[in-house]
């Protein structure tokens, strides 16, 4: 069997599927004949994704997601056709500045959609695969951030080391039910999004920082994700599987 041909005609869920590295896990995923529900709260650029990948020749339907609301989160789960088979746990936003000065709305926020929304999201799909007596795979987007801190970060990297603890509560407990349960923890990776940011001078010097001397690219979390996914990985669950150029491990 050639690796990961096992995801042809399987169906997924993926939140923050409008844009970023939500949107390239999307087009990953079909390219390897997935079919998809695309899930964000922006309506036009779901429009917009759902159309490049169907272009492209793959499978996928859209519906409007609140990741921090239980009812939008169980319509978007009862939504997925057929069986639900995996779900790329992905929605997620920041809040920078000082813990000192960061507002409460603002922390709040951060913490409801990376962690509340993530437990709500995962907990509806996996309540679906045991109702339905199936089989499935979940995976977190986590970051290095959930490992290691950064300064003017503190209610992103709380909510993802909360999200790092949170998988591996979740495998154990869902290992019964043939529910695999992973996080993928990103390093620096460019995308169109912070290509910009990216280009300053201050992150030019990050890249020393960083063993492999680069930013990382999407397609660097191909394999990784393809193998949490798939019945390659089915003996993986409650992994962090870190892809960062090896910044964890620079040196102090």
């Amino acid at each position: 069997m050639r690796m990961f041909e096992d995801l042809a005609g399987k169906s997924a869920l993926v939140t923050g599927a409008s844009r970023g590295l939500g949107l390239h896990f999307a087009e990953l995923l079909a390219g390897h004949g997935v079919n998809l529900t695309l899930t964000a709260r922006d309506k036009a650029a779901l429009a917009t994704a759902q159309a490049r990948i169907s272009s492209d020749g793959g499978v996928a339907a859209i519906v409007d997601l609140d990741v921090t609301d239980k009812a939008s989160v169980e319509a978007a789960i009862a939504f997925v056709p057929g069986t639900l088979d995996i779900l790329v746990n992905n929605a997620g936003i920041t809040a920078g500045g000082s813990a000192l000065t960061i507002e409460e709305h603002d922390w709040d926020q951060v913490i409801d959609t990376n962690l509340k929304g993530s437990f709500l999201v995962a907990q509806a799909a996996a309540k679906r695969v045991s109702d339905e007596k199936t089989r499935g795979a979940i995976v977190n987007i986590a970051s290095i951030l959930g490992l290691r801190v950064a300064g003017g970060l503190a209610a992103y990297a709380a909510s993802k080391a909360a999200v790092v603890q949170l998988t591996g509560a979740l495998a154990l407990e869902w290992a019964r039910y043939g529910i695999r349960v992973n996080a993928l923890c990103p390093g620096y990776i460019e995308t169109d999004l912070n290509r910009d940011f990216f280009a300053t001078e201050a992150d030019k010097h990050l890249i020393q920082r960083i063993p492999q001397r680069r930013f990382g690219k999407p397609e660097n979390l191909d394999a990784p994700l393809l193998l949490l996914c798939s019945k390659v990985g089915d003996y993986i669950t409650g992994a962090t599987l870190v892809v960062d150029g090896g910044h964890l491990v620079s040196t102090l």
